[in-house]
């Protein structure tokens, strides 16, 4: 179950931020979001590519701290801030699937 809740929370939180944040344009801020998460190609990497029982953040190239930190700091350019707030926004959730991956 918690592998579907994580993949449906991936189209709910972006949903939930671009009505929220970008009221005038929230479609398109949500399909922009939504498209970040193609960060999960780096997954391909991965033998076996899924693993419900293993902590990505920190495993995969483009879920990493450094990338983590990079995706970050884009945040305050403007033309980059969709982009950077959809990889944000996944990190965060994949962080938490990490934590709640433990508790099980």
């Amino acid at each position: 179950m918690r592998p579907f809740i994580h993949l449906t929370l991936h189209l709910i939180v972006p949903a939930l931020v671009a009505w929220k944040f970008y009221c005038g344009r929230w479609k398109w801020a949500f399909f922009v979001m939504v498209g970040t998460m193609l960060v999960d190609i780096d997954h391909l990497l991965a033998d076996p590519v899924f693993d419900p029982n293993r902590c990505g953040v920190g495993f995969h190239p483009l879920h990493s701290y450094p990338a983590i930190v990079v995706y970050l700091g884009l945040l305050p350019i403007s033309k980059l801030r969709l982009v950077a707030l959809g990889l944000a926004i996944h990190m965060a959730l994949d962080g938490v699937d990490c934590v709640w991956m433990k508790l099980e």
